[in-house]
């Protein structure tokens, strides 16, 4: 793995968002917080992650906020894949759901588009898991913020985000 433009998280400043640090330490994973990388550069999209982290595309764990029926959902999904939001419409029994504004995702998880992590969120809301992030051994995903990422296993994800493992990637060609 290539961190040469990561910052070293042992220096008390780990790079995490406040909240996010604090839910680390609240949910038993503060060691996380000793893995967490912090880039100067953003890493808002799962190809700048990817890319910064030197891990593969499918390895970032993307937190995305959608609106089912206007209530905020959480879908975790795996960053070479996109949400079919048909399948999580079906899961959710919603009549509608879309990709939440910006200002909905700021507002339900208290972190901007970009560094939203899978847990550690302002509000409490329904969260559903991509099954294909549970392929791998680990994954990455954002720590609060478009700077910083941590290493989780999947399994641990899953359940520290209280999610519901459902299938609603996009089918591949």
């Amino acid at each position: 793995m290539t961190t040469t433009a990561a910052t070293d998280a042992g220096t008390g400043d780990s790079g995490a968002h406040p909240r996010f640090a604090a839910a680390l330490e609240e949910l038993g994973l503060g060691e996380l917080t000793s893995r967490i990388r912090r880039f100067p550069d953003a890493t808002r999209t799962a190809a700048e992650a990817a890319a910064a982290i030197g891990c593969e595309l499918s390895e970032i764990c993307k937190s995305l906020i959608f609106a089912a029926d206007g209530v905020p959902v959480l879908v975790l999904m795996d960053g070479a894949s996109r949400v079919d939001v048909e399948l999580v419409r079906k899961e959710l029994g919603a009549e509608k759901v879309t990709r939440a504004k910006a200002d909905v995702v700021r507002e339900t998880t208290g972190y901007a588009i970009g560094g939203v992590p899978p847990f550690g969120h302002r509000t409490r809301t329904r969260v559903l898991a991509d099954r294909a992030l549970l392929r791998h051994d680990e994954v990455w995903a954002a720590a609060g913020n478009p700077h910083a990422v941590f290493p989780i296993v999947p399994a641990a994800l899953v359940a520290h985000a209280g999610a519901t493992v459902v299938d609603v990637r996009e089918p591949t060609a």
